[in-house]
């Protein structure tokens, strides 16, 4: 947990209002039906400020997959899984986010953790899906200092509640846009083909650029994170299919430009997106009907930025570095 991130306001608390489309009760992505969070933070002052962050479907396994999409924006990166993920269009693990170096301790304890549930007794094989950003600016990433405890401790507890935000899990010691930055989420309940559904995001925010909100330049005097990234993961309840889901995947990505995002060459920027109703559930939705939900990603994505800015808390780490909090007094609408 983040102890000073509950003093801290989101966005919306700064009447920073991203688009017209109502969020869900929590502004989570915990608002989709089924879909869990977890967090394990792995800090040892001053050098190591990393973690690893659960995002849990219900029921989901090898066996019991969800429709699923993901997109690359710049595959500077290390998304464990993704082949298999983009080529099925199936997700049969829950998704875990880390640090770089860690990343593949993290997929070797998933796989360990999934081949223990009871409804695994018979599996032969599966596809952990983890993905990963650099936060070797804050904290010592050669230490690769999360490790299988971390793991099992983030799946097991995974919750449906609020969301904690900031500087936790794997945003423990991630930097963006010229300042600390973190784990960050949102939601919305768009209405299409007459039906309302809820889409929720959440990112490991990581990533170069100059902060923009609500159309305005904020400067940071925190690095340009080269070695960044922006790990997004996006969850509905709407009846979608794989290549559906890819669409809605890039419109992810593609929000990041709104919050300043620069796609540096260094930077990996990637969304893994998924639904949680089961083919042949609920009638599917047409294409044509897709437009409210691409435009709830993109408003939920810019104001989950944002949020993992503003919980996240100044933190000095490896070698002396500090990077600053975003100072919430510059966020107020009436002061852009």
């Amino acid at each position: 947990m983040n102890p000073d991130a509950s003093l801290r306001p989101r966005a919306r608390d700064l009447g920073v209002v991203v688009g017209p489309t109502p969020t869900g009760p929590l502004n989570a992505l915990t608002d989709v039906p089924g879909v869990r969070v977890g967090h394990a933070t792995v800090r040892t002052r001053p050098d190591v400020h990393s973690g690893v962050t659960a995002v849990v479907p219900d029921g989901v396994r090898p066996g019991a997959p969800v429709p699923a999409g993901v997109f690359v924006g710049n595959g500077y990166g290390k998304l464990i899984g993704s082949t298999q993920l983009a080529e099925l269009g199936e997700l049969e693990t829950p998704v875990l986010l880390t640090s770089t170096l860690s990343a593949f301790r993290v997929a070797d304890a998933l796989v360990g953790w999934v081949l223990e549930q009871p409804e695994c007794d018979g599996v032969l094989s599966l596809n952990p899906v983890v993905g990963e950003c650099n936060d070797g600016y804050l904290s010592d990433i050669r230490s690769r200092p999360v490790r299988e405890e971390h793991v099992r401790a983030a799946l097991g507890g995974a919750s449906a509640g609020p969301v904690p935000e900031g500087c936790v899990g794997a945003g423990t010691g991630t930097v963006a846009l010229g300042f600390k930055a973190g784990i960050g989420t949102s939601s919305r309940t768009p209405e299409a083909a007459d039906r309302r559904f809820t889409v929720g995001a959440l990112v490991q925010a990581n990533f170069g650029g100059t902060l923009r909100v609500l159309g305005r330049t904020l400067d940071g005097p925190g690095p340009a994170s080269e070695t960044g990234s922006c790990m997004i993961v996006v969850a509905t309840d709407a009846p979608l299919d794989a290549r559906q889901l890819t669409r809605v995947a890039r419109r992810a990505v593609f929000a990041l430009a709104r919050t300043g995002a620069a796609y540096s060459h260094g930077s990996g920027d990637y969304a893994v997106a998924f639904t949680t109703t089961r083919p042949g559930t609920a009638p599917p939705l047409a294409d044509a009907d897709l437009s409210p939900l691409f435009e709830a990603v993109l408003d939920a994505v810019e104001e989950a930025v944002l949020n993992s800015l503003l919980a996240a808390t100044t933190t000095t780490g490896h070698a002396g570095r500090t990077v600053p909090a975003l100072p919430a007094d510059r966020l107020p609408a009436d002061r852009l």
